[in-house]
Formats: C-alpha cells, sequence, structure tokens
C-alpha cells in the first residue's frame, strides 16, 4: 500500500522538475547580464573589445529567443554570453596576458 502513495508523489516531484527546466531562464538572463557589467566597468571594451562584443550579441539573441518563448535557446544563448562576458573580464584584469 505505501508504494502505491509513492507513485504519486513522484509524478508529481517529476513534473515539478520538468516544468523548472521548461521555465524562462531569469537567472541566466540575470546572470549575463550582470557579467556583461562587470566586464564593461573593468574595462573590457578597451582591452578585449572582441569578446565583449560577442557576449552583448549572444545577449541580444537570448533576449530575442525569450520573446519567442524559445527558453531553451534563450537559456543556451545566456549562458554563453556570461561565459564570453567573463572571458572578457579576465581579458580587462590587471595581469592579464590574454585578449
Amino acid at each position: 500500500m505505501a508504494h502505491v502513495v509513492r507513485i504519486p508523489a513522484l509524478l508529481i516531484v517529476a513534473s515539478l522538475a520538468l516544468a523548472a527546466c521548461a521555465g524562462a531562464p531569469v537567472q541566466e538572463m540575470s546572470n549575463a547580464r550582470q557579467a556583461i557589467r562587470a566586464a564593461r566597468d573593468a574595462g573590457a571594451e578597451q582591452t578585449a573589445p572582441q569578446k565583449l562584443n560577442e557576449a552583448e550579441a549572444l545577449l541580444n539573441r537570448a533576449e530575442d529567443s525569450l520573446e519567442r518563448r524559445a527558453y531553451r535557446e534563450a537559456r543556451r544563448n545566456a549562458i554563453a554570453a556570461r561565459d564570453k562576458a567573463a572571458e572578457a573580464l579576465g581579458a580587462a584584469q590587471p595581469g592579464s596576458n590574454t585578449g
């Protein structure tokens, strides 16, 4: 009898997990915007303009995807934008020899 109660509970948990994955990538978008802002504040416009421009282009694609409710694509582009902004930030920091 106990396993009969567990099955609906497991289905509810699984449904909630799937719903969370399918939702808008709010946190990823925020992370990307913050990373771009940090890179810009650190001077990446001068030290790593190409990387910063790529990050901004990826964020723009993520925003377009978000408007179309293509959440998986938006999430992927937002994460890529965050990563590219981190590269730009790394290139802008003192002692960095990347660029």
